[in-house]
């Protein structure tokens, strides 16, 4: 595996396809940074220009997968650091929602608050058996910016976002698989196993359908049905023009792998 562009805070690792960005700040529990913020939106703005790149995987180094903000951050101490902030953030979720390929948040550890906001936006979560997660910020009065109100509701279910959210309890990954937001609990000995194994399964489909597929998929949440189903049909009667399209079906009838590259 090639590790590109490694800074202090975060490791880019790429190969098959496959995109891994690890956050790295263990000693802080990976709690997030405007810097690392920053890193993080200029690499997923990056892969999103890179043909080589299918898939992106979102990590962590050590035992958390991310504490949410540093509060510690010197850089908060100025009194507009919080709003500045919590912009960044906010683009950053938006950004991972919107992005063009499949984004995988594999939770090796605890998830909170920030931490919870990012695995919100991503389109698959794989977590580990010891993986802890919850929404914290009520513990602190705090508010969260990034989503959390938004996207919790649509993922657990209203009464299930409240509850979670005004106790600021943390929850185990099983717990979290029952309510929908997690889908697959793995051994933490097997976890890397099963994270690499559906990343690279997705880095072998066409680009362009996933890409179609999570545009029509989120968009379906805040349309009624029967502008989505047009929309649907519209995306459809588009995809029906597309070369991966041709070179899936001849790969079907000549029975090998298909090659696509993507339009």
């Amino acid at each position: 595996m090639e590790t590109v562009k490694d800074t202090e805070e975060l490791q880019r690792q790429q190969s098959d396809g496959v995109l891994w960005l690890k956050l790295n700040r263990p000693q802080a529990l990976n709690s997030l940074t405007l810097s690392l913020v920053n890193g993080l939106t200029t690499a997923i703005t990056d892969a999103q220009c890179n043909s080589e790149v299918r898939v992106i995987v979102l990590t962590g180094e050590g035992r958390a997968f991310c504490a949410g903000a540093d509060l510690k951050d010197p850089a908060r101490s100025r009194p507009e650091s919080g709003a500045e902030f919590v912009k960044a953030i906010g683009a950053l979720t938006e950004l991972i929602e919107a992005c063009s390929m499949p984004v995988i948040a594999a939770i090796n550890g605890i998830a909170v608050a920030g931490g919870l906001e990012l695995v919100l936006a991503c389109d698959l979560v794989i977590a580990t058996e010891s993986a802890r997660l919850g929404d914290a910020h009520s513990n602190y009065a705090l508010f969260p910016g990034a989503g959390a109100t938004v996207r919790l509701p649509r993922k657990v279910g209203l009464n299930n976002a409240k509850l979670l959210m005004f106790t600021g309890n943390m929850h185990p990954a099983s717990e979290w698989k029952a309510l929908g937001l997690v889908n697959q609990v793995v051994a933490d000995d097997g976890f890397i196993s099963a994270v690499e194994a559906l990343a690279k399964k997705l880095a072998t489909k066409s680009p362009l359908v996933l890409g179609r597929m999570k545009q029509a998929l989120n968009d379906s949440l805040d349309q009624p049905l029967s502008i989505g189903l047009r929309y649907e049909r519209a995306l459809s009667n588009l995809h029906h023009f597309s070369a991966d399209r041709v070179e899936g079906l001849a790969a079907f009838k000549e029975k090998r792998a298909p090659q696509f590259k993507g339009n």
